[in-house]
């Protein structure tokens, strides 16, 4: 894949190259999960939706293409599903291992197959309840082929932990922790938590719930609120655990309240009761929250 990942090359010709490994080793799944064979076709999956949603401001990205390297290759996006993401959701993806993991010490993962990712989604103007780094969840790329059609999947290892991959039922690749990672700390995370009890107009506009992952109406919220001389960060380690039982992965979304802690308590509260009466508006079958 050498050339796939060459910069000087051509971004379809690019494609075609990463398309062209993954249908080499897709007929070798059956190997076993860690193979060489494997990792190739994970590897390609992952890589190319990538340089697909990412180059020449996704140009590429959201239609069919012929796309030409050594064979020519008829890509297509799987439509959205139950356990698949919609192709146009996600504004970015980025691969797990340039996500900087700097609050969690064991990384939440789930060996299969496709490329394991973190799919962003940052908006103008921003969605209600999206933390300014956007929103993130764990998504999975996969390609089937027939012949050379190919058809790339952006599957939701969360709420389906498998799926039929080259026509067998297989463990998706995936990785938990880098989705909350994402959200990296300040470097000087205990000063901002003493200087929003401290100085808390200072951060009074921060205040207010921010949704972890796209909101799932299926899915119960739980609504995580820190203490005093704390930020929501102090979450992460907890929310980074829970999620490692795939029932929860499955059945719960994370929300965070954040809010200068130097603010009266009722205050405090009052500003939580009404972030949560703004979502009752905007979704109004939610499930019940878990506090």
């Amino acid at each position: 894949m050498r050339e796939a990942r060459s910069a000087t090359t051509p971004v379809a010709k690019r494609a075609a190259d990463y398309l062209q490994a993954a249908a080499m080793t897709a007929p070798l799944l059956g190997t076993g999960i860690g193979t060489p064979a494997c990792e190739t076709y994970n590897t390609a999956c992952g890589e190319l939706t990538v340089l697909l949603r990412s180059s020449e401001g996704g140009r590429l990205w959201n239609q069919p293409l012929t796309l030409t390297g050594d064979k020519t290759y008829h890509l297509r996006l799987e439509p959205a599903g139950n356990a698949v993401w919609a192709s146009n959701y996600f504004t970015a993806f980025e691969s797990p291992d340039q996500v900087k993991e700097k609050l969690i010490r064991k990384k939440i993962t789930q060996e299969g197959v496709g490329g394991a990712l973190v799919g962003v989604r940052i908006v103008n103007p921003p969605e209600k309840f999206a933390p300014v780094k956007g929103i993130t969840a764990a998504v999975t790329a996969t390609l089937d082929f027939h012949a050379t059609n190919a058809t790339l999947a952006l599957r939701r290892p969360a709420k389906q932990p498998t799926a039929i991959v080259e026509g067998k039922v297989r463990p998706l690749a995936a990785n938990f922790s880098a989705p909350i990672s994402y959200y990296e700390p300040p470097a000087n995370l205990l000063l901002v938590g003493v200087m929003g009890a401290l100085r808390s107009a200072h951060y009074e506009k921060k205040t207010g719930l921010y949704f972890l992952q796209p909101y799932d109406p299926n899915r119960i919220p739980v609504v995580f609120v820190h203490g005093l001389i704390s930020t929501p960060f102090d979450w992460v380690k907890t929310i980074n655990g829970v999620q490692a039982d795939p029932e929860i992965r499955k059945r719960y979304q994370f929300w965070v309240f954040a809010y200068p802690t130097g603010n009266p308590v009722l205050y405090s509260a009052l500003r939580l009761r009404e972030e949560l009466a703004k979502v009752d508006k905007l979704y109004p079958n939610h499930k019940d929250y878990v506090l």
